[in-house]
């Protein structure tokens, strides 16, 4: 797998999103802004959001695209966005943070697994939405990197 699945850059924080489909752009929009995707993955991302939620609990929702969607993938990459103000994804569910993730092949599984670990541990997620910055929270998710 690539080095840097997350880079420093590609970690945002933000007072609020208007909703859930702006959200899932801005995440999107992360990663075509990377080189990560081509655009036409964001859409994908919104389509697959129509089919199945992509909340996870604890606060976080990973979006992705469709399976169709693999060949807008030019690389592996997450984008990371919290929000201070929880956004509503719908069904009650509230996302502090969205995380846009992109693999090549099967390498989303293993991304996800990284992320799924940080997340399940509350101490983890509180020190995520406690983090004073962008940066501080990219130090606390360096471990998704390998």
């Amino acid at each position: 797998m690539t080095d840097q699945i997350l880079a420093p850059g590609d970690v945002r924080t933000r007072p609020s999103a208007a909703s859930r489909d702006d959200a899932i752009r801005e995440a999107g929009g992360i990663l075509v802004a990377a080189g990560a995707v081509r655009p036409e993955y964001v859409d994908a991302m919104l389509e697959r959001e129509q089919s199945v939620s992509t909340f996870m609990g604890n606060g976080l929702a990973i979006p992705h695209g469709t399976n169709e969607a693999k060949d807008a993938i030019e690389r592996s990459a997450l984008s990371f966005v919290r929000y201070d103000e929880p956004v509503d994804w719908g069904g009650g569910d509230r996302a502090h943070f969205v995380v846009g993730i992109a693999g090549i092949g099967d390498e989303h599984l293993e991304i996800l697994s990284r992320i799924a670990i940080v997340f399940s541990d509350e101490d983890e997620v509180q020190r995520l939405l406690d983090a004073p910055s962008a940066e501080a929270i990219a130090e606390l998710l360096a471990e998704v990197n390998g």
